[in-house]
């Protein structure tokens, strides 16, 4: 008998793909507008990394930005879609097991973050020259982050039961958390105590890593980053794989 894998894969990535105009083209125009406005307000005001001009600087965090947000609402828009409208029985009949389901799910969130990602740094070529320094760290770092978002999106899919349970989600947890990585500054231009509580948040170091692979510069150690990010990310499909497993909220 074969696998139910490649068909719920292929359902994933064919759900974003049709609709691109709202899934890859409106996420890579708001990291546009962000973009003008920030370069056009701080653009010779802010000095970072000795020589990297701040409009550089903040595309990479942009890029990031964007990759975290779409790998999130991948698998967590399609569970609570699914739970709503009943057609989650039909990933829940078919011989899949947790690990082929689980991998479908993280497998196109990665492709849809990775996709923004490509096209915010492409729309940006238009704006300033960016050339990848480390293009090994940004894929593995790309990688990472992405499957960090893709399966906490999978457990907030699971939790959530209605949209407005997944939009607090979003809106208390990942929101902040990815808007308080560095994404428009160095960590090193806030107090002591914010530095603090910044070195809590597991996203700045998928930026700093990120943003290395472009400048060969950071403000945290890469390696340090690496495993932080690394460790994040088995650890979240440890936890889904476990909720998968154990039918969480779905076979009730």
């Amino acid at each position: 008998m074969g696998s139910g894998f490649p068909t719920l894969l292929r359902k994933e990535l064919m759900r974003f793909w049709k609709v691109g105009f709202q899934t890859i083209a409106a996420p890579v125009l708001t990291a546009l507008m962000y973009l003008l406005i920030f370069a056009h307000v701080l653009e010779g005001r802010v000095t970072v990394y000795d020589s990297v001009p701040y409009t550089a600087f903040l595309i990479p965090g942009l890029m990031m930005m964007s990759m975290l947000q779409n790998a999130f609402a991948n698998p967590s828009s399609s569970l609570i879609q699914s739970r709503i409208t009943g057609n989650l029985v039909f990933i829940l009949l078919p011989p899949l097991s947790h690990r082929e389901i689980f991998s479908a799910y993280l497998l196109a969130s990665i492709a849809r973050g990775i996709c923004v990602g490509l096209c915010v740094w492409l729309v940006s070529l238009f704006f300033v020259s960016l050339p990848i320094s480390k293009p090994l760290w940004v894929l593995v770092f790309a990688i990472l982050s992405c499957g960090i978002m893709g399966t906490l999106g999978l457990i907030a899919g699971l939790w959530s039961e209605k949209f407005d349970q997944l939009a607090a989600f979003q809106n208390f947890l990942i929101m902040p958390a990815t808007f308080l990585s560095g994404v428009f500054y160095s960590i090193h231009s806030l107090p002591p105590f914010w530095q603090t509580v910044s070195h809590w948040n597991p996203l700045l170091y998928t930026i700093d890593g990120f943003r290395y692979g472009f400048f060969a510069a950071s403000d945290i150690s890469p390696w340090f980053s690496l495993t932080v990010v690394a460790s994040v990310f088995v650890a979240l499909c440890l936890i889904s794989l476990r909720l998968l497993a154990s039918g969480y909220k779905l076979r009730n």
